[in-house]
């Protein structure tokens, strides 16, 4: 499927982008509203942030990086959506100094809880800034898929090194600060006051292939997609997936 709207590097991104898609039409339809409030913390030079400006969302994103803000801005006026989208510094820990507390439909947390110094605190923050009923997006580096990608390149003692280690890291050069499984993941995120409503494996595959073969073989690209889709829901996978995918909705405050 060809989606002119889908990030780039869609290999990588196509099954979170896909249910991310999903998620945001189910809460136009629930809001009446075409035009949602979504927040990217730690979104970078905007690979989520200027896609979803181009649908019509208005886009925050808090990103601790002067240079990916810079690259952001450029991004969103080559694409026409510079008016859709605001980049300010910040980070998951000081979210509520740039960003609103309650403020948003949808906010998504990419890349986040591998690198600050409390998940649970970061993912919390991240939770509080969703309006009721709005839809969280959690991407983390999943441990399994770092596990078998060190051992499939002969790397066995780190490999073992990294199943057993608490962060889930290969060694003092391992440059993933943390790692999560689906269970610990899950967990972090209802703890946090999200209700889960699908987990998913990102980059169960891909990682793993030749990128020569997806390059050279006719449709090769389209059938992985295909199959990376297919695997991404099945718990099976998730247990050797380069990442992992969770999808939550804020609790209704008690009593409302």
């Amino acid at each position: 499927m060809s989606d002119p709207m889908r990030p780039r590097a869609s290999l990588r991104t196509a099954v979170v982008w896909d249910v991310l898609s999903d998620a945001l039409e189910r809460r136009v339809k629930a809001t009446g509203r075409d035009a949602l409030d979504v927040l990217d913390t730690g979104g970078g030079s905007g690979n989520f942030a200027v896609p979803l400006a181009r649908l019509g969302h208005r886009v925050t994103v808090v990103d601790p990086s002067p240079n990916a803000l810079f690259a952001l801005e450029r991004r969103a006026a080559e694409a026409d959506v510079a008016d859709r989208v605001r980049g300010v510094q910040g980070d998951a820990l000081g979210l509520f100094d740039v960003a609103e507390r309650g403020g948003y439909d949808a906010v998504l947390c990419h890349g986040v809880l591998e690198y600050v110094d409390d998940p649970g605190a970061g993912l919390r923050n991240a939770v509080a800034a969703l309006r009721p009923g709005g839809v969280l997006s959690l991407l983390a580096a999943g441990l399994g898929g770092a596990v078998l990608a060190r051992a499939l390149a002969g790397h066995f003692t780190e490999a073992r090194q990294a199943l057993g280690d608490p962060e889930g890291r290969w060694g003092t050069g391992d440059p993933m600060p943390r790692r999560f499984t689906a269970e610990q993941l899950t967990a972090l995120a209802e703890r946090a006051g999200l209700t889960v409503g699908a987990v998913h494996g990102v980059r169960v595959f891909a990682d793993l292939v030749p990128g020569v073969l997806v390059d050279t073989e006719p449709g090769a690209l389209d059938a992985l997609l295909k199959l990376e889709a297919a695997a991404a829901e099945l718990p099976a996978f998730h247990s050797v997936a380069t990442q992992l995918h969770v999808l939550g909705e804020a609790r209704a405050a008690e009593g409302a």
